[in-house]
């Protein structure tokens, strides 16, 4: 089986910002909420046998405690956020593994739900259906694989080292030193995604460079330049790689099983009124059917 984890966040925002705008008979704007329903059937429909969605209940985290400058829900569209609740009851009404996040963050979800099922010899592949480079460092070979589904491009560890410029396992250290302007840390001084992809190609991880440019092995513009930066500000970019690691036991699954699709539930005519979308009825009594 091959299992599909989905960051509900990054859909709800695209699906926002694509479709028109649509309101229920309360007033209450669904349109990004209802797409991203109805898409998430669709992929049942095409074959999708297990299925997770991580969203980001509460987009404040446990990163805020440890760097103020990290994102919050300051100045986003309340349109948008009082649309994470409607989805969520949504997603469980249709049968999807939902899983909110309030202390972690959907990609910490998406992490944890890769952890598991890839550690399962039934699955083939776990694919996370996202295109957030910091789910990058989730990327095994052959096993858990990033699926951007809106480009239909499937991305292995040789894809993220074309990419990005390293191997999975160093996204976070990248992310280190050039900064993540979504999640709102900045990187430091002067590195960027050339010099930090050549320097952590070599040496993998911030602790394994070697602290005067004068001993890599490597040749790097402005090197003596960018080993002073981190030696200056070294604690910041130990910081900046704590805020970029994934943590692997947000609280989702302890088995793949929890994922497999098995019909809707009761809930559904409720949320079929609330979204304002009668076909999600036909749909997914057809699935449940063929599913048998």
């Amino acid at each position: 089986m091959d299992v599909h984890v989905v960051d509900g966040t990054y859909e709800l925002f695209r699906q926002f910002f694509a479709r028109p705008s649509h309101a229920n008979a309360q007033g209450l704007e669904v349109g990004g909420a209802r797409a991203v329903v109805r898409n998430m059937v669709t992929m049942l429909e095409e074959g999708v046998t297990h299925l997770g969605v991580a969203t980001d209940h509460v987009i404040e985290s446990f990163r805020n405690d440890l760097f103020a400058g990290y994102k919050t829900s300051d100045g986003m569209d309340p349109a948008i956020l009082d649309q994470f609740g409607p989805l969520e009851l949504a997603l469980q009404a249709i049968g999807v593994a939902t899983f909110p996040m309030v202390e972690y963050e959907a990609d910490d979800g998406m992490a944890s739900i890769a952890a598991v099922a890839a550690a399962d010899d039934r699955v083939g592949r776990v694919l996370l259906c996202t295109p957030d480079k910091d789910l990058a460092q989730c990327v095994r070979a052959g096993r858990v694989v990033q699926f951007d589904r809106r480009n239909n491009k499937i991305l292995d560890v040789d894809d993220v080292v074309e990419k990005y410029g390293v191997r999975p396992e160093s996204i976070p250290d990248y992310l280190g030193l050039v900064g993540d302007s979504a999640d709102g840390f900045p990187g430091l001084p002067g590195w960027g995604a050339k010099s930090a992809a050549a320097v952590l190609f070599r040496y993998g991880h911030l602790e394994d460079i070697p602290k005067a440019a004068g001993q890599w092995d490597i040749t790097v513009r402005s090197g003596a330049k960018l080993a002073k930066t981190l030696a200056d500000h070294y604690d910041e970019a130990l910081l900046y790689r704590r805020l970029a690691v994934l943590e692997e036991d947000a609280p989702t699954i302890t088995s793949v099983d929890e994922l497999r699709w098995t019909g809707p539930t009761d809930d559904l005519q409720a949320v079929v009124s609330l979204l304002d979308a009668d076909d999600l009825i036909g749909r997914t009594a057809r699935l449940a059917e063929v599913r048998g």
